[in-house]
């Protein structure tokens, strides 16, 4: 079904992404959104690549334009709702598309403070204050969908104690917005990724670990029951779907993409 997305005005957070060979989760979002009909407002905190992901968005003949900002400053997240209504001439969907690991994460014995409180800070209390800007636009409009991205790791793991209790609060902060402004005709709703091949995911791992890529992606792959790793089109469809009129009798919904891996878990 073509044009599932026809007239709507969204953001995507997190759009631009890490350099790589694939293309990142919210780069493709902003990319499949648009193919789809929306107005997208590409928000990254390096401006630079939220520019090149609105500029591929205009060579696909969609429409888009880019904003810098950083969402763990409040200031940030007002102006990006600001920024939404004065140039989309709406806000239907939010895309919280930003999340961080590594630096200092792990077990909880090796964990650092530091760690801590940047992971959560970034992935967490960052993801709130966009919803918080973003709640009374969308209750005024009469009603709008949020997506949040989580991970597999909110329920299982055990090396990355930040990163996982950030993606279980994800779930939970999920379900908390969809409850309080159902009435409200605002749906919030989040994707679950598994492992996926990503520029952040292989070749941040193989940076970090000394490996190559091609290594990093096969031991990857072998990991997942459905034979191979999804890619950043995996979460973006999902994404579609949540954002879509197609759920508008979905809210508090946690979708896992994860090639099966999840069903292992107990």
């Amino acid at each position: 079904m073509a044009g599932r997305l026809a007239g709507k005005a969204a953001v995507v957070v997190g759009a631009g992404q890490t350099p790589g060979e694939t293309v990142g989760n919210g780069r493709a979002m902003a990319l499949l959104f648009a193919k789809e009909g929306a107005r997208v407002l590409c928000v990254d905190r390096h401006g630079a690549r939220a520019e090149e992901t609105a500029a591929l968005v205009a060579q696909d003949g969609g429409e888009a334009l880019a904003l810098e900002a950083d969402i763990v400053r409040p200031a940030d997240c007002a102006r990006i709702v600001e920024t939404a209504l004065a140039r989309l001439a709406a806000l239907d969907v939010l895309v919280n598309n930003v999340g961080i690991g590594g630096g200092g994460d792990g077990p909880a014995h090796r964990l650092t403070e530091e760690a801590f409180d940047r992971i959560l800070d970034v992935n967490l209390k960052g993801m709130w204050l966009t919803i918080r800007a973003a709640l009374p636009a969308m209750r005024e409009r009469g009603g709008g969908a949020i997506v949040n991205t989580s991970s597999l790791a909110a329920v299982a793991g055990g090396n990355q104690t930040a990163y996982e209790v950030s993606k279980a609060a994800v779930n939970r902060l999920t379900t908390s917005v969809a409850q309080a402004n159902a009435r409200h005709r605002v749906r919030c709703n989040a994707v679950q990724p598994g492992l996926m091949d990503t520029p952040m995911a292989v070749a941040g791992i193989a940076r970090g670990s000394g490996r190559s890529e091609a290594e990093v992606r096969a031991e990857r792959n072998a990991r997942v029951p459905l034979g191979e790793m999804g890619t950043a089109w995996d979460t973006a469809y999902a994404a579609l779907f949540l954002a879509s009129d197609e759920a508008r009798f979905v809210t508090g919904a946690i979708l896992p993409v994860d090639g099966g891996m999840g069903v292992r878990i107990g």
